[in-house]
């Protein structure tokens, strides 16, 4: 199978692999670890950007040498940073990774050989797993006004797991365990994209700081022809929140920033109506999740007095 830009896809073509660290070492050490034991024969070159950490990264290329590490001089942003070491790659597949997730055995055949047979496909999203073996919701919908109440991680859908506007959102149960199925966009957790493809349709957009990104960009594959699958023959483990929970309130005010984008962005009414309906909404829901979380850590953590 050749690529448009003339890259022969085959049993053993080179895939390149993209990490961005934001104070996860920990976490990324055994990532590393889990790519190191899972390419059975097939090349990888392996792109790090750490945004800034403090938590000891000098212990990443001291144990694998082989990475290419670079180190920003601040957090300059998921978005920012995926698009750096993008730029870099030159291999037919690129995996982008979280550093929180840990490959499973035949990770990298199996999309690889999944990618070669089906040229129509310009992202691939793997099953993702929680650390205990259950499922996590990477492939849905695109969402709607209604996401906020039942997404993914919303305290309706938590309550309420089987409820038709979650399940109707998130549709990975809807598959098989075995069979490939299109969907309308897969978690960035984890995400195999075809590198001449990404370079036509546009990498990451870097208004998104973090979050919806993914949604973005599955997006904009559709718009321009290509198919966003769902592929639960490769599977990782995704422990949520590894580096999020270390910065949990910022990170929570740029996941609604980031959805105010979405929304912006995709929207066809004008800002200067969309704004006063959208933006209180967001600005609730921010207060009660942050309240939520403000609860919670001081149950986890009581003040000793």
């Amino acid at each position: 199978m050749i690529c448009e830009d003339g890259r022969e896809i085959h049993d053993n073509s080179p895939i390149d692999v993209v990490i961005v660290n934001f104070n996860s070492t920990d976490y990324l050490l055994k990532c590393l670890k889990s790519i190191h034991e899972a390419p059975n024969g097939i090349p990888l070159h392996v792109y790090v950007r750490d945004n800034a950490s403090q938590d000891g990264t000098e212990r990443v290329t001291c144990q694998y040498p082989g990475i290419e590490m670079e180190r920003a001089p601040r957090n300059e942003g998921y978005s920012r940073s995926v698009n750096a070491l993008l730029s870099k790659c030159r291999s037919p597949l690129v995996v982008l990774l979280n550093p929180d997730t840990v490959l499973r055995p035949n990770f990298f055949d199996g999309v690889q050989a999944y990618m070669r047979e089906h040229r129509e496909v310009g992202i691939l999203g793997p099953r993702i797993m929680n650390p205990d073996g259950t499922i996590q919701g990477s492939a849905r919908t695109f969402p709607t006004p209604l996401t906020a109440l039942f997404g993914r991680n919303s305290f309706l859908t938590r309550w309420f797991p089987n409820n038709p506007v979650s399940r109707k959102n998130m549709i990975h149960d809807r598959c098989d365990g075995k069979t490939p199925m299109p969907v309308d966009w897969v978690s960035g957790a984890c995400m195999v994209v075809r590198k001449d493809v990404l370079d036509k349709v546009g990498f990451l957009d870097e208004r998104f700081f973090m979050y919806w990104e993914d949604v973005d960009l599955c997006g904009r594959m559709w718009q321009a022809g290509w198919k966003v699958v769902y592929f639960p023959l490769a599977s990782v483990i995704h422990h949520v929140g590894g580096s999020s929970e270390k910065r949990l309130f910022p990170s929570i005010y740029e996941f609604h920033k980031s959805c105010w984008r979405l929304v912006a962005k995709n929207a066809k009414i004008p800002k200067f109506i969309l704004g006063p309906v959208i933006l209180p909404i967001l600005a609730a829901r921010l207060g009660v999740v942050s309240l939520y979380h403000m609860i919670r850590r001081r149950k986890l953590n009581p003040v000793k007095r």
